[in-house]
């Protein structure tokens, strides 16, 4: 395994990625991640997501890191920080991911460390996820110290495995947090 690289990426920097983006992004919902997307998804469709965090990233709305590997663009995940009074200590990981051909090689972990320590640093002590319930990354946010808060029955579309184009069903969602320390 070879050496994971970590950098916060700002609104100026996003069109350099947004090829590396895109295709990762295609690829993990190809792969069934339930990042708010539904497969077949088209790159053009991808990099409109990307294009509209822009506004975010300038205004500081959203923080959001990418992973490198040998220079090769291999995951990313985001920062919500919560913008009310009452929420000043708290923020959301939003849209974590890793590329399918660099999984299992802690990507995903170093990712989630990155963005603890940018909370942190922001204030930020208490986080928030949601995941698909039964999905992979559930066992890397327990081993990393989330907790589960709830499951909520039918949250999500996930395709339907009944051949038909287009189909879909609900999923639960899990809803985990974790506290850092103060």
């Amino acid at each position: 395994m070879s050496e994971i690289t970590i950098e916060q990426l700002s609104a100026d920097a996003l069109p350099d990625f947004l090829p590396g983006l895109s295709a990762m992004l295609v690829a993990c919902v190809a792969q069934g991640a339930s990042i708010g997307f539904l497969p077949p998804l088209a790159v053009e469709a991808a990099e409109a997501f990307w294009r509209g965090l822009v506004p975010g990233l300038a205004d500081g709305s959203r923080r959001m890191l990418v992973a490198r590997q040998q220079g090769r663009l291999v995951g990313t995940g985001a920062l919500l920080p919560a913008t009310l009074p009452n929420g000043r200590h708290r923020a959301e990981i939003s849209k974590l991911m890793v590329h399918p051909a660099a999984r299992r090689q802690g990507i995903g972990a170093a990712l989630m460390s990155a963005l603890e320590t940018m909370a942190a640093r922001e204030g930020r002590w208490l986080l928030v996820l949601d995941t698909l319930d039964g999905d992979a990354g559930q066992a890397m946010y327990r081993s990393l110290g989330w907790q589960d808060a709830g499951i909520v029955p039918d949250y999500a579309l996930v395709p339907q495995d009944n051949g038909a184009e287009g189909a879909t069903a609900t999923a639960a969602t899990r809803f985990m947090f974790k506290r850092l320390p103060r």
